[in-house]
């Protein structure tokens, strides 16, 4: 069980943090660079996406126990995206990518939704702009939908409880600005979970709009990944048991 959020902000310079006490006993801003964990030989593995996902382990002085994260800096996508790739436009600490998906995570631990908890972010300012990394929790022994649906079909009952989470997050109001089947993770246990809140946020209003956006859009994502991979077994039938949890009262 995870222990409760200690959110420490920290300030150098052009830099800044925010970062989990109860997961780290000491911290360095260089903890946000893949470079750190490579010269330690603690990096286990990567994914590529608009830029490389890099999977790290932490030894924890204070547990004893190795801990599983995942570093992600933050790229641009689209044509913007090849021109300007990893800087935004600052204009304060807090509304920068890596602070608001930080703070958004930590709202969910509190909730007990079933996303990553965050350790910790930092955002660097160069001047107008600034760029951002983002370090949380891995989910352990979990595949996304797109690689487990590349290899079976999976039961009526895990499509309902696939349905039943994404409720759960719009229940509370939560909005996942890139809901698809690669942000869909599934555990040996079949616990399912949502992660990559870049640009989420607590939406109040229009909520019915956004949520039935958010649907079609996965719906979309499914349909694309199917015209796109030769294996994969998605069917019609899925996506209504997908619905089937989404309203299951």
């Amino acid at each position: 069980m995870n222990s409760p959020a200690e959110i420490k902000v920290i300030q150098q310079d052009n830099c800044y943090c925010l970062v989990d006490n109860s997961e780290l006993e000491t911290f360095t801003p260089k903890m946000l660079d893949a470079n750190y964990w490579q010269e330690r030989n603690a990096v286990t593995g990567s994914a590529q996406g608009r830029g490389t996902t890099w999977f790290v382990e932490h030894e924890c002085k204070l547990t004893a126990q190795n801990k599983q994260w995942v570093l992600r800096h933050y790229y641009r996508g689209g044509l913007i995206g090849k021109i300007i790739n990893d800087s935004y436009l600052f204009t304060s600490n807090k509304k920068t990518r890596a602070a608001c998906e930080f703070s958004l995570l930590d709202y969910m631990q509190k909730l007990a939704l079933p996303a990553p908890k965050p350790i910790a972010c930092r955002v660097i300012r160069n001047g107008l702009f600034y760029s951002a990394d983002l370090l949380s929790t891995r989910i352990e022994n979990a595949q996304d939908l797109v690689a487990l649906l590349s290899t079976k079909s999976l039961s009526p009952t895990l499509w309902e409880k696939v349905g039943i989470t994404i409720k759960r997050f719009h229940d509370n109001s939560i909005y996942h600005h890139d809901l698809n089947a690669h942000n869909i993770l599934v555990d040996k246990d079949d616990v399912v979970y949502l992660i990559d809140f870049d640009r989420g946020e607590v939406r109040n209003n229009n909520q019915e709009v956004w949520q039935q956006a958010n649907m079609a859009r996965l719906q979309r994502s499914f349909l694309k990944e199917k015209t796109k991979l030769p294996t994969f077994y998605w069917q019609d039938d899925n996506w209504q048991q997908l619905l089937a949890g989404y309203h299951k009262k």
